[in-house]
């Protein structure tokens, strides 16, 4: 199993960004997928989810209204949309397949303050 994100930047307040993870090694239209993220001094936590098929889709109350988690079975892809940053978006975001415990290498995003 292997993901892979990419995307990630500085990025001013206001601004938008969109994460992409590819996958491979797994059939990836089985498995719902995930988005967590890591800020500096703070554990992990669920960003987004999104269901096998895109049909189900779940966001942290941060960034419900911001953020959307969509998903290219076809190329194996998962993406994160990410809208109206703020600096407490900034953080590490890793791209997860929870059953498994599978996570990618993470990818940097920072908004100054």
């Amino acid at each position: 199993v292997q993901l892979v994100e990419s995307g990630g930047g500085l990025v001013q307040p206001g601004g938008s960004l969109r994460l992409s993870c590819i996958s491979s090694g797994f059939t990836f239209s089985r498995y719902d997928m995930s988005w967590y993220r890591q800020a500096p001094g703070k554990g992990r936590e669920l960003a987004a989810s999104i269901s096998s098929v895109g049909l189900s889709t779940n966001y942290a109350d941060s960034v419900k209204g911001r953020f959307t988690i969509s998903r290219d079975n076809a190329k194996n892809t998962v993406y994160l949309q990410m809208n109206n940053l703020k600096p407490e978006d900034t953080a590490v975001y890793y791209c997860v397949r929870r059953i498994g415990n599978y996570w990618g290498q993470g990818t940097q995003v920072t908004v100054p303050s």
